[in-house]
């Protein structure tokens, strides 16, 4: 059999026993790891803290895998305003949470002659969920159905997200701040006085009343 120790090196082609009794003396186990070699291959190791190793990796790569489901949401080729609301709704809802949808419409009797009824239906939903989902089969008839699946799009739903967070937050608007010189009214300067220009006042001389005096009487000697 072919050796190999603890750390992993190459000890060779080794008998049984003596294998048996290194894997003793290290107080560790002897695991074959690969009985289809020619030599078997066997390692000296801590077999119950391989096992432990070995599930912790496993459990992490279940955490990792997504479970991926199929939804299903039927319609019919006259469905009304408030049902198509509701179910369309609730694809947007099955998308958001990571799962495919097929979208499936049910025809009756005489629908089956106006298959146009059912695709306009589906490429109304497909369009309804545009910000979340993508087209991964495209509408086809499968027996009196008509079907079309809807994966989620990663990129699309982020984008979507980044845009109602920026309408909710609102972005603001920078400004420039103003001085106080800038922003204090202009004090009203008063205007230049004009100068006053004296005239000449011309006046006439003012002749002093003259009081008209009645004649004395002398009297003749």
């Amino acid at each position: 059999m072919r050796l190999v120790g603890p750390d992993g090196a190459q000890i060779g082609i080794t008998p049984l026993p003596e294998a048996l009794r290194m894997a003793q003396e290290l107080e560790l186990d002897l695991v074959e790891v690969a009985d289809k070699a020619n030599p078997p291959v066997c390692r000296i190791m801590d077999y119950g803290k391989y096992k432990y190793e070995a599930a912790q990796k496993a459990k992490e790569s279940r955490k990792k895998s997504t479970n991926v489901v199929v939804k299903e949401m039927k319609y019919r080729p006259k469905i009304g305003v408030g049902d198509f609301d509701t179910k369309t709704k609730k694809v947007e809802q099955f998308l958001t949470e990571g799962h495919k949808v097929k979208v499936t419409i049910m025809f009756r009797g005489r629908e089956m002659q106006h298959p146009e009824l059912g695709r306009k239906i589906l490429d109304q939903v497909a369009e309804a969920v545009t910000a979340v989902a993508k087209i991964e089969a495209y509408p086809r008839l499968d027996g009196r159905n008509m079907t079309m699946v809807l994966g989620p799009d990663k990129k699309a739903q982020a984008a979507a997200e980044k845009r109602r967070s920026a309408d909710d937050s609102g972005t603001p608007v920078a400004s420039t701040p103003m001085t106080p010189e800038a922003t204090a009214p202009e004090a009203a300067q008063p205007a230049p006085a004009e100068p006053i220009v004296a005239e000449a006042v011309v006046t006439e001389p003012i002749a002093a009343p003259v009081e008209a005096t009645e004649p004395v009487a002398t009297e003749e000697a």
